[in-house]
């Protein structure tokens, strides 16, 4: 009896040591060197997947744009790269819509140090007297506001399918919306100060101040709306006479391709010399003293086809934004700047 009782005490203390070990919970390194290796594994698309999910296409989107102006973002990025590309830009827009709603131009700080302010808000708001039920009702609202373009990003921004590869379009759902102008500009100057990382898959943000349909009439209505709208905000300071380019892009959309289209007026419109003599005069009507200055203008009006699917009568959509001096190129032509100098930006299957 006294060999069995020897035996398996031993046995218990050959075993112990193993089961404590696997009790033991793995070290911070540990978890950090796993999730380095994990990331390491994953794909570009699966990294983000973990960040956001990938929003479906609104493909009531098309006719709806047909209704009414919409504003919104038109997205270059590399070909075959969409989705990649749709997760990144859908991430930062979230924290730049949410920064336009708090009215805040500064760039946005890093999670922890948003959270480390609020407490040091907490501990200021103990101190004064303030009760804990007012303080959980702020904490709350702003935290829900924060929030709101993330937990309900599907009812703000709506992603719009189109027929050309390397571009997106996202336009947002609600006709109060914030400035797109004003969140592009938000994010080049975070990339610049480096307080933004530099997008690895999405090369340029256009900011859609409006959309119409590619009709003279329409044409002339929004392009005068944002004309004015440009040289009566007090921000802009602009010289006399008042420089200013006309853009043009129908991003594959020729003339050979209005077969479909049965608006003979809109087919006119293709034409670059059309478009831009139209466009032209509404800004003299409206700023008569102005010229042309494709060098170095003070405002930009920008007209890009968009390639809607599934459109109505093959109908055709432009946006249309009138943009400051510091957020285009004028070379190799005029349009919106990239988020990466171009010789930093990968070559292989961009769409500029």
């Amino acid at each position: 009896m006294a060999g069995e009782k020897e035996e398996s005490q031993k046995v218990e203390e050959e075993l112990k040591p193993e089961n404590e070990n696997e009790d033991e919970e793995p070290t911070v390194e540990e978890e950090l060197k796993e999730k380095q290796s994990d990331s390491k594994r994953m794909k570009p698309w699966e990294q983000h997947a973990a960040v956001i999910n990938l929003p479906r296409f609104d493909y009531n989107a098309p006719s709806a744009l047909l209704q009414r102006s919409y504003s919104g973002f038109l997205v270059t990025c590399s070909i075959k790269r969409e989705k990649s590309a749709t997760k990144e830009v859908m991430s930062i827009l979230d924290k730049y819509i949410g920064s336009y709603n708090y009215a805040n131009t500064e760039c946005l700080e890093s999670s922890d140090a948003s959270q480390s302010t609020k407490r040091r808000k907490t501990q200021i708001d103990e101190i004064g007297g303030i009760s804990a039920e007012g303080m959980e009702r702020k904490s709350t609202s702003e935290d829900t506001g924060n929030m709101d373009s993330i937990e309900e990003k599907g009812s703000v921004l709506s992603l719009v399918k189109l027929t050309r590869s390397g571009l997106l379009l996202l336009t947002f759902a609600r006709e109060n919306s914030p400035d797109p102008v004003a969140i592009v500009s938000n994010i080049f100057q975070c990339v610049e100060s480096g307080s933004l990382r530099s997008p690895l898959w999405c090369h340029r943000i256009f900011p859609i101040q409006a959309t119409c349909l590619l009709d003279e009439k329409e044409l002339r209505t929004v392009v005068s709306k944002l004309v004015l709208q440009f040289v009566n905000d007090k921000q802009n300071k602009l010289a006399h006479p008042t420089k200013f380019a006309v853009g043009y892009n129908r991003r594959g959309i020729e003339e050979t391709q209005t077969k479909h289209v049965k608006d003979s007026n809109m087919c006119s419109l293709l034409d670059r010399n059309k478009c831009f003599e139209i466009v032209a005069s509404v800004v003299k009507e409206a700023v008569p003293d102005s010229s042309v200055d494709l060098k170095s203008p003070e405002l930009s009006i920008l007209v890009e086809l968009l390639p809607l699917s599934r459109v109505p009568n093959g109908s055709l959509l432009a946006a249309v934004s009138v943009l400051p001096q510091n957020l285009v190129s004028v070379k190799p032509r005029l349009c919106i700047k990239p988020l990466v100098p171009d010789g930093k930006a990968k070559n292989e299957g961009v769409r500029r």
